[in-house]
């Protein structure tokens, strides 16, 4: 993938900040280091960073057509189609990228082009006439874009860091900030930019920027119709639609891989690969150095990966190669997932993805990865358990009330976490129709999408591209969406099956125990050298005084939580998050505030 940057002023000279915006841009150098490409004028200044995947000599950046300038991170699944489309109409192509064919089909049909593309990206598209840049996002979030409007300074990025390394804006908590961090943490706000000032543009979303205004539009949403199809053809129609998605996401000019958990998802993804080139598929699983011995079995975590992994590497003869990242090293990546997020994040699943990420990195550029089949296919414990999904707010978020009594007598004062997750979780929902709102399974697939969904995208390209890694979700596809919406859920969950109408369509390919193996979610560590470690480095923080922690906490509190003998949370965010995960959050809050300065106005 790519990195983009761009600032615009309709009202003073920019040229004179050339050489901050190179730094600001190196600060995403890891997001392509293949090529790097600039374009400056005065009032506006555009960068981007290479990651080449397709047509690697001619498809370099900032690429002009007339009038028009585009910077893009993402890639196309259906280029071809664009392209005989806009031959028809007279273009002509002098590269094999998908950005050229972006570019010109913006010049054919403006904004109307988001309508006929397929894809992960975030781009944006400078007018040199009209002085206007056009930006777009897709549809599920699954490339990130941060923009900012102050001062008459317009600046977006792929990364926050680059906004703030311009000085225009500071990094601020204020109230509100706090509130998201604190109630919603690690997800966010949709739309929201973790900083004050800072905002995202969101999925199906796109802006127009001129002379200091900005218009933004959504372009796509779901549709709600009556679902006549049958079980059987509903199974049918799933396989195909999938089967296409995923082998569309195999077009590349470099080798790909798959990651392979032995789980439902990420099993149906390597046996449709497999079957679909002619050389063997090499296939990537994780684990952590002492898992085996500390596993504990649960109501969200029922068995390890191993004995899967190996029936689904001999039935397609992949070749497989196992990771395992050592407790040492999951604790020193704390700080370095912090750096690629910008802002705290899911703790040791982020450690080890992003040490995964770059173990794959030095053999490929692409992977492709399960990331969003429970999320549509209804996979998770809150769409089936009514304890969970007739809660009024997001099911994923536990313990709230540990959550205000973690904050100190001021601050539980002052901020009202309950109601910062109650009030986006309304807000949420009135984007649907009122027949969609009264439907309990249209409320918890559309959150899902909007919140939880977006949690772990955000959280599969911070990390890969952090080892300048492109990861494909072919779960995420629009016409795959689409056809679910409108899918009575118990097609999705049928004898006390989660999934069941996926295991059904891809029954014929996959291995029985495979098949009908339990969820089992990406997996974190149960080794308790990790719960000592983050143990010690929030303990050290602490003995700074002039610690956010003394701020934002009740110390006490604290050392209750750090001194408790039995992990007795539930999962407080997801399924995974439990007391080892809560107090590496906590410290990385802290030392995120002192490594951004990061100034807290309540």
């Amino acid at each position: 993938m790519c990195a983009i940057l761009g600032w615009s002023n309709h009202k003073e000279d920019l040229l004179e900040n050339m050489n901050l915006f190179k730094e600001m841009l190196e600060l995403m150098k890891y997001r392509g280091y293949d090529s790097k490409g600039y374009y400056f004028e005065n009032h506006t200044l555009l960068g981007h960073n290479r990651l080449s995947i397709i047509d690697l000599e001619n498809g370099k950046q900032p690429m002009y057509y007339e009038n028009l300038i585009i910077i893009y991170n993402g890639e196309l699944y259906n280029t071809n189609e664009i392209k005989e489309d806009l031959l028809k109409k007279g273009y002509d192509f002098d590269t094999t990228c998908d950005t050229e064919v972006l570019l010109k089909g913006y010049h054919c049909y403006k904004e109307k082009i988001l309508e006929k593309i397929e894809g992960i990206f975030a781009f944006a598209i400078y007018d040199q006439k009209e002085k206007s840049i056009f930006l777009a996002r897709d549809r599920f979030g699954i490339k990130p874009l941060y923009y900012t409007l102050k001062n008459n300074n317009f600046l977006f990025s792929s990364s926050i860091k680059s906004i703030l390394k311009s000085k225009v804006i500071r990094p601020i908590l204020s109230k509100k900030e706090l509130e998201e961090l604190l109630a919603l943490g690690p997800s966010r706000k949709q739309g929201h930019g973790v900083f004050k000032d800072i905002k995202q543009l969101r999925p199906a979303h796109y802006m127009i920027y001129k002379k200091g205004n900005i218009k933004i539009k959504r372009y796509w949403k779901l549709k709600t119709k009556k679902c006549t199809d049958s079980f059987e053809e509903a199974t049918k129609k799933i396989k195909e639609i999938l089967t296409d998605s995923i082998v569309r996401q195999t077009v590349s000019d470099t080798p790909i891989a798959t990651l392979l958990s032995g789980g439902l998802d990420s099993s149906i993804i390597t046996a449709v690969v497999a079957q679909n080139q002619k050389e063997p598929l090499t296939t990537y699983s994780i684990n952590y150095e002492g898992n085996e011995k500390y596993f504990k079995k649960n109501d969200f975590q029922v068995s390890l990966d191993e004995y899967y992994i190996n029936i689904m590497s001999k039935t397609f003869h992949t070749n497989h190669i196992y990771k395992t990242i050592s407790q040492k090293q999951v604790i020193a990546y704390l700080k370095d997932t912090l750096y690629y997020r910008d802002y705290p994040g899911m703790i040791d699943i982020d450690c080890s993805l992003l040490w995964f990420c770059k173990e794959i990195r030095k053999d490929f550029k692409v992977i492709l990865s399960g990331e969003c089949a429970d999320e549509i296919f209804g996979g998770y414990p809150w769409f089936y358990k009514e304890k969970l999904n007739n809660r009024k707010t997001f099911p994923w978020i536990n313990n709230i009330e540990d959550r205000e009594k973690l904050l100190n007598k001021t601050l539980r004062k002052k901020l009202k976490l309950k109601k910062c997750l109650k009030k986006e979780y309304k807000r949420t929902i009135k984007e649907l129709s009122m027949r969609d709102r009264k439907d309990k399974y249209k409320r918890l697939f559309y959150v899902n999408m909007t919140h939880f969904m977006t949690t772990l995208l955000d959280r599969k390209d911070r990390m890969s591209m952090g080892a300048t890694l492109e990861a494909r979700v072919p779960f995420a596809d629009t016409k795959l969406i689409e056809y679910l919406w409108n899918l009575p859920f118990h097609y999705k969950y049928r004898n006390n099956t989660e999934k069941y109408i996926l295991r059904e369509a891809f029954k014929d390919i996959i291995p029985e125990e495979v098949l009908y193996r339990k969820k089992n979610p990406y997996p974190k560590t149960h080794n308790p050298i990790f719960l000592n470690a983050v143990t010690n480095l929030l303990k050290e923080r602490l003995e700074n005084k002039n610690s956010a922690l003394y701020t934002l906490f009740d110390i006490n509190q604290i050392m209750t939580l750090l001194n408790k003998k039995e992990d007795d949370i539930l999962p407080w965010f997801g399924q995974l998050m439990t007391r080892p995960q809560l107090i590496a959050y906590l410290y990385q809050i802290d030392l995120w505030i002192e490594k951004y300065h990061i100034k807290i106005q309540i």
